[in-house]
């Protein structure tokens, strides 16, 4: 079959573009059957159906086209967008995913010059943006799952490369979550394995810094993920409570305020020890935490998330308490103030939040005591500001009212000197 030209459609391959936007998987799946349908053929503007499926959000449908061998790299669009731009101009998450596994190249840009991520920030897709600065393929970490060279064994077990891809892609680095995703699988949560782990993630971090296009992000990250997992070693060996000790520390929050000072201090130490002093990322991370006294605004957390995955919602989304996943919607009854994904999240904070829970509370009565004073003493200023208005309209309209009287009656009196002239 020729390859495809823009504009160049037979009539099932302009049916099939109608079908994608209104969705019907069955109806794509009969026409790619077609022998005159070709899934990379181009509309006038150099689209493919990929690439429609992507923009409109069609998730089914993106996974039928890869399946019938899309191709996610297609660069034959009028202002050179990708399926993988479309995916995050459009905001879904698990399309962005897709494109990205089925091979989808992160640093192509387009006419303007802008890559996928760029162009999912810039219209205010920072979800969009986090799964690609995040995304790691599972085939640079298969890579470790086999004897290199003179090696008899490989770096990493292949079992272990699965449950590691996942905290690998995790966009949640709150270390407690970390920790999480260790100890829900038995296979990575064994000191041998850790220590397995930490290694491959060093040798990535090494990787990510001496490759001719460095990735000081990508590398940061890595270095992370490795102390992360080398502290979780470090308990398995010496602690009998193992995980569930390192979990508490993490989230033990100081009598004063709840604020968790463990946390702070691992996740300063963590990028503290990152081996490249030399590294912008580095330098940047470290002026903009270290003037900050723990406790205070920005957390090394969150500055630390704002420069490896390019989230920017820490003040515009809910964030649990205990575990730091975005979205979380549950609120403790007494206090109200702190925010927790399930009952769960919830239950493993409360040996620490119970100290600080009262006095929570009784700040969020204070403000909103005070917030209630406020509104009261503005609704008051503004009933006095409308009565001090009405009663001046009110007394201008006296003093029309009697100049128009005075008005009157010297217009109907004959004025003296007037009647004496006549005479």
């Amino acid at each position: 079959m020729s390859s495809p030209k823009k504009g160049d459609l037979s009539p099932s391959e302009k049916e099939l573009f109608q079908v994608i936007t209104a969705g019907n998987v069955q109806e794509a799946s009969r026409l790619l059957g077609c022998k005159d349908v070709r899934v990379n053929c181009l509309d006038e503007y150099g689209m493919t159906p990929l690439m429609h499926a992507a923009y409109k959000g069609k998730a089914d449908m993106c996974r039928l086209l890869l399946q019938h061998g899309a191709d996610v790299n297609c660069n034959e669009h009028e202002h050179g967008y990708t399926a993988l731009m479309f995916a995050g101009l459009s905001g879904k998450t698990d399309i962005t995913w897709m494109m990205l596994d089925a091979g989808a190249e992160t640093d192509v840009v387009n006419s303007v010059g802008r890559t996928a991520a760029q162009m999912a920030a810039f219209v205010g897709q920072h979800d969009c943006v986090t799964v690609i600065n995040n995304f790691f393929s599972r085939a640079r970490l298969d890579y470790y799952t086999r004897p290199q060279g003179l090696e008899k064994e490989p770096k990493l077990p292949s079992k272990l490369a699965g449950p590691l891809h996942k905290v690998i892609m995790s966009t949640n680095l709150n270390p407690v979550k970390m920790v999480m995703l260790v100890k829900e699988n038995p296979l990575l949560a064994e000191v041998e394995a850790l220590e397995k782990c930490r290694r491959v993630m060093e040798l990535i971090c090494e990787k990510c810094i001496k490759q001719q296009d460095m990735n000081e992000v990508l590398a940061m990250k890595m270095h992370y993920i490795s102390c992360v997992l080398g502290k979780c070693a470090s308990f398995l060996k010496n602690r009998e409570d193992k995980l569930d000790g390192l979990v508490k520390s993490l989230l033990k929050g100081r009598d004063s305020d709840g604020f968790p000072v463990y946390e702070e201090k691992f996740i300063r130490e963590c990028i503290r020890k990152f081996p490249y002093c030399d590294a912008t990322l580095l330098q940047q991370l470290v002026r903009s935490i270290a003037p900050v006294d723990i406790g205070n605004d920005p957390t090394a957390l969150s500055v630390l998330t704002q420069a490896i995955t390019g989230q920017v919602g820490f003040m515009d989304a809910e964030f649990c308490t205990s575990c730091g996943e975005k979205g979380a919607e549950k609120r403790c009854s007494i206090c109200k103030m702190v925010i927790y994904c399930d009952q769960d999240c919830q239950k493993m904070h409360w040996f620490t939040h119970k100290k600080v829970c009262k006095q929570l509370q009784d700040q969020r009565e204070a403000q909103e005591e005070e917030s209630a004073r406020l509104r009261m003493q503005q609704t008051n200023d503004e009933s006095a500001a409308v009565q001090e208005a009405t009663d001046s309209i009110q007394e201008l309209s006296v003093e029309n009212s009697s100049e128009v009287a005075s008005l009157d009656v010297s217009e109907t009196s004959a004025p003296p000197s007037a009647a004496a002239a006549d005479n």
